[in-house]
């Protein structure tokens, strides 16, 4: 089998699990959630990568939902957005922007485990509760699971996070070897992240499993009101 041809089909067997795994979250986040009464969503960490199915996944499934709005780091060409706003979510907003960007449902799907450290990640949770009326969707892999989904690698990422990364970048693997890149969370992480706002949220954590084991968790917040 050729160098080229063994890249695409381990693209095209990784896509397949990840779109059936993000595809069992979202049938769980409509069973959890009246997506009838959610007029607009605010994606976190929109993408303008297109040659992947599983980019944007879930704002394409929320489809029927009127009004969509999206954050990223990069400029967003996508026209299905309202608004579309290019700032870091580990940033501060001014009252003018979360006026302009918050929504009923604000979703972040595989992007908190890229924002650096655990500081930018709380962060990243204080801004997405700043930016919500009602619901808070967040998906990340989960540490734990055997396979680290970026490096493809098995069980070395269950090493301390130092170690981790020093192997990585002994395989020259330089960009997901920085924190500020991949930082990945186990249960304890995530629950200690979201603990902190226990005053403004309440959440539940659902486990969504591949071959028996925990692959990901899916985060679902109601933000309470004052």
């Amino acid at each position: 089998m050729k160098k080229n041809t063994y890249v695409q089909f381990e693209n095209t067997f990784f896509e397949r699990i990840i779109n059936q795994k993000r595809m069992e979250m979202f049938k769980l986040v409509c069973k959890k959630i009246n997506i009838s009464k959610i007029n607009d969503l605010l994606d976190i960490g929109t993408t303008n990568d297109s040659k992947l199915s599983s980019s944007n996944f879930f704002c394409r499934m929320f489809n029927r939902i009127p009004r969509h709005k999206s954050i990223s780091d990069q400029k967003i060409n996508n026209n299905r957005f309202t608004i579309r706003f290019k700032k870091s979510i580990t940033s501060n907003f001014s009252k003018k922007e979360i006026n302009n960007l918050k929504s009923d449902l604000v979703i972040s799907s595989a992007v908190i485990e890229h924002v650096g450290n655990f500081k930018n990640q709380t962060n990243k949770v204080r801004n997405m509760i700043n930016l919500s009326k009602k619901y808070i969707m967040i998906t990340t892999p989960n540490r734990f699971f055997p396979v680290e989904v970026h490096t493809k690698l098995p069980l070395i990422h269950w090493l301390p996070k130092k170690m981790f990364r020093k192997i990585l970048l002994f395989l020259r693997m330089d960009y997901f070897a920085c924190e500020k890149n991949l930082n990945l969370l186990d249960i304890i992480e995530l629950k200690k992240i979201l603990d902190t706002f226990s005053r403004e949220i309440s959440y539940k954590i659902y486990n969504i499993r591949f071959l028996g084991f925990v692959s990901n968790f899916l985060v679902i917040c109601k933000v309470k009101k004052f």
